[in-house]
């Protein structure tokens, strides 16, 4: 397993090991121990799986606030995505500024997003299949969002000029300025 910090560290890229033959393939995408020892000590209590239909949907940008606040591990098992984490910490050196990869069946990638940061991904191809975990229950009193375009955050989402696919909530989330102080560094 490779990991490696993206420009804000604390959000990684994590690469597993993917062995091959004339069968398919075999990955190991989660080992308590390896992730231990690479210094990321998480209790994952949920898995989730997301597909979108259409090229362009964008969901988030999402997060769970204390005491049911989430890290989460995302990877693609279908289809690509540009994929985001955006630093909602209050006295972070990094407030309000954005990562983001592309994760792909193909290229193998996960994202680790700790607590304090929102996360959202918008489809490159149609039909795709997101598969996360979570280090907390889902406590929909405590789950809340930041505005996908917020200019104050400015996320070069991969669009082309094209409108999203949004969700109602989505579509409706405050922006960063408007969001209380739920995280500090």
């Amino acid at each position: 397993m490779q990991v490696e910090p993206l420009a804000i560290p604390e959000v990684k890229l994590i690469t597993p090991k993917k062995f091959g033959d004339h069968r398919g393939f075999f990955s190991e995408t989660w080992n308590a121990e390896a992730f231990i020892a690479a210094g990321l000590d998480l209790a994952f209590v949920q898995d989730n799986h997301s597909m979108s239909a259409a090229v362009g949907v964008l969901r988030g940008l999402h997060f769970q606030t204390p005491p049911f606040a989430q890290d989460k591990l995302v990877r693609v098992v279908k289809g690509r995505i540009f994929d985001v984490a955006v630093d909602i910490r209050h006295g972070s050196p990094s407030f309000g500024h954005w990562v983001g990869a592309e994760l792909s069946a193909e290229n193998w990638t996960q994202i680790l997003v700790p607590v304090g940061f929102a996360h959202g991904f918008v489809t490159l191809e149609p039909n795709t299949e997101v598969v996360y975990k979570v280090t907390g229950r889902y406590a929909p009193e405590h789950d809340k969002g930041l505005i996908w375009n917020d200019p104050v955050v400015g996320i070069d989402w991969p669009l082309d000029g094209a409108a999203p696919t949004l969700s109602e909530k989505d579509g409706k989330l405050p922006t960063l300025a408007e969001l209380p102080a739920y995280f500090t560094y």
